[in-house]
């Protein structure tokens, strides 16, 4: 295919052929069916999934736009530009479109007749600001308005940088939607819609994106931006997998209803996944090396033609697949405390034998997880491979600390935080405290600096932007340590003390904040104390200690400021488990400050015990570095020294030798 012809006709493809398969997916699965009861018409049934698909391939071309010119493109010149216009547009359409399927929600949820009355646009204001899906819509589409003027506004790295933080944010309130709110599964439901809506959109964003500029570029630099495209895809494509498997699980309640209406809908995005992937594996290892030549370049983009369309597919069957009633089970007569609270059943008694047992996988920490060691043991052989060496225990404590991170978002604590404030306790300690003691050893930074090659066109990779993260004003403020020590015990008061320890226990989103804070500002606290990666400033070593006992203090008074507490913290989740084994709340809160006060100091006394052991090798090598210095040019100060003694006594020699006469 000619991709002029290409540039013109791709978005048409994409969208033609994903109305299509929402057409084909909506009449078989019955989305769009009428309902026995309150039937909003037939513009609403058909008309809100087709307004989603919009949502959907517009966010895709606005966040794909963005994400890949970061990585691949160069700031100041055409394509950049182009990709920025890209998406503004992109923002633009997803803005109209979101407002759309949020008004076209509300007429589909309260089946309301529009009308010019006040009564009607009181309905539809209460909707959007008290409903949780109707203010899921209204902030999606303010998010889209702001980022509508941003895409116009920026153009170059930082700011651009922001807003495609901001783009994909937008995305979040997305994944609440569908059948992810209201299944059992409830957290695990909506994690993996998120992470799947914004690993597709940067896949297939990005895709647009290289129709798009297409034009603007020469084949040389085509090849190169292709290959990094590549590279975002392969782990897109990953993520896209895993989520998809771990929702489509989530919806099916199990095998034997993979032949059902809901269940053949999935199928249908599994081929059209898999397809995605053996086309993208075939580019990437035989096209593109031969897109020189005309040939091979028409081959090319005949290849990406053909890829619009399997992603017009999935698009179309993902919406479809959401307008279609799930597999149900036989509803509950009634929930217990514990299930209105959390939305799953209250766990067996804890003994023992579950700290080995217990697993309630998350699996945005897996991904992390996986990724973060996945990376690093690249790194590791890239430089052995080449003959530098990499030191063995630094490789095991960041493995040690991702199993560790792993374990506390995935294992036993995961399974009972929610129950018991103990457990809450002790992942907190492990995660702000112990975990970054191995991941700081671990120094990934430095490993980057020197596994990951340079870039020498003037875009920016992996090495570029991490060497960014570390030397901008903001990580020179963060890794200052006084304010991150700050950070690392003013939070912790913070935390427990406001209401953002409630928002951790009643959202997921407050949850995988609360697991990211306590890892950063933990890391941030013992990298200014310990670390080899590269910082602005680092204390004296006495410094140092004398902040790590003042730390040590304010630790053991939060602690026991727990244990003297007489009220229950967040009583009205903990005090309304139900749970009818082990002590009780306010008997385990009382552990949990213990846990805060005796458990936590351990890692502390490690981290004192490393700051003298430095203390003391420095002063071994600054003594090394001035005994060499005298063996190479002599003890200059001990000359000197001798020579004014020499002088002084000469002096007082002859001082003497007058008074004698």
């Amino acid at each position: 295919m000619n991709p002029r012809l290409l540039r013109v006709a791709g978005p048409g493809i994409l969208i033609v052929v994903s109305l299509i398969a929402l057409v084909v997916g909506l009449a078989y699965g019955g989305g769009a069916a009428v309902p026995q009861l309150a039937d909003p018409g037939p513009v609403v049934r058909w008309g809100l999934p087709v307004a989603t698909v919009l949502v959907n391939l517009s966010a895709a071309t606005m966040v794909g736009s963005l994400v890949l010119a970061l990585f691949a493109l160069r700031a100041g010149e055409r394509p950049f530009e182009i990709a920025l216009d890209t998406a503004s547009i992109g923002a633009a359409v997803f803005t109209v479109a979101a407002g759309v399927t949020g008004y076209l929600t509300f007429l589909n949820v309260l089946n309301a007749k529009p009308t010019l009355d006040a009564v009607f646009g009181q309905q539809l204001g209460r909707f959007l600001v008290e409903s949780p899906i109707g203010v899921a819509w209204l902030v999606t589409t303010i998010a889209g308005a702001v980022l509508t003027v941003l895409t116009f506004a920026v153009r170059s790295w930082i700011p651009t940088l922001i807003v495609a933080v901001l783009a994909l944010a937008s995305l979040i309130p997305m994944g609440t939607q569908g059948h992810a709110g209201e299944e059992a599964s409830h957290d695990a439901a909506v994690t993996s819609l998120v992470l799947h809506i914004m690993a597709a959109a940067v896949w297939l964003g990005g895709l647009v994106l290289l129709v798009v500029i297409r034009p603007a570029m020469s084949r040389t630099q085509l090849q190169t931006t292709l290959l990094r495209y590549s590279s975002l895809a392969l782990v897109a494509f990953i993520v896209v997998a895993i989520s998809g498997t771990v929702r489509a699980s989530i919806g099916l309640l199990g095998l034997q209803n993979l032949w059902s209406t809901y269940g053949v809908l999935v199928l249908v995005k599994v081929a059209a996944l898999i397809a995605m992937g053996l086309l993208g594996a075939w580019y990437r290892r035989r096209l593109i090396a031969r897109m020189a030549d005309e040939a091979g370049s028409r081959r090319f983009w005949g290849v990406i033609g053909l890829e619009l369309v399997f992603m017009g597919i999935a698009s179309g069957a993902a919406v479809a697949l959401a307008r279609t009633p799930p597999p149900v089970e036989a509803p509950l007569v009634g929930q217990t405390p514990a299930e209105v609270l959390t939305g799953a059943p209250l766990p067996p008694e804890f003994t023992v034998d579950r700290w080995f047992t217990a697993w309630n996988v998350d699996l945005l920490w897996t991904l992390v997880v996986v990724f973060a060691l996945f990376f690093y043991l690249a790194g590791v052989w890239r430089l052995l491979r080449r003959g530098d060496t990499w030191p063995i225990y630094r490789t095991v404590l960041w493995t040690l600390g991702l199993f560790g991170v792993f374990w506390v978002t995935s294992g036993p604590i995961n399974v009972y935080q929610d129950y018991l404030f103990s457990m809450h306790m002790i992942g907190h300690m492990l995660l702000s405290m112990a975990i970054p003691l191995m991941l700081v050893a671990g120094a990934p930074v430095s490993l980057a600096a020197r596994a990951i090659a340079k870039r020498d066109d003037g875009t920016r990779g992996g090495r570029e932007w991490i060497l960014l993260a570390v030397h901008n004003p903001v990580a020179k403020v963060l890794t200052n340590p006084y304010v991150a020590a700050g950070l690392f015990i003013g939070s912790l008061w913070a935390f427990y003390y406001t209401d953002l320890f409630r928002w951790s226990l009643y959202d997921h989103v407050g949850h995988i904040w609360m697991v990211a804070h306590f890892l950063v500002t933990g890391y941030l606290f013992v990298l200014s104390l310990i670390g080899i990666d590269p910082v602005p400033y680092r204390l004296p070593y006495p410094m140092r200690l004398l902040v790590l006992i003042a730390i040590m203090a304010m630790h053991a008074f939060f602690g026991i400021a727990i244990m003297m507490n007489s009220g229950l913290m967040v009583a009205e989740w903990f005090g309304a488990m139900g749970r009818t084994w082990g002590v009780t709340p306010l008997e385990d809160q009382y552990v949990g400050g213990g846990v805060a006060w005796s458990v936590g100091e351990i890692p502390t006394l490690i981290l004192a015990i490393v700051v003298a052991i430095q203390w003391s090798r420095s002063d071994e090598r600054q003594q090394r570095r001035r005994d060499r210095h005298v063996d190479r040019v002599g003890d200059l100060e001990l000359d000197a020294y001798n020579e004014e003694l020499a002088r002084l006594a000469a002096r007082d020699a002859k001082v003497a030798a007058r008074g004698g006469r």
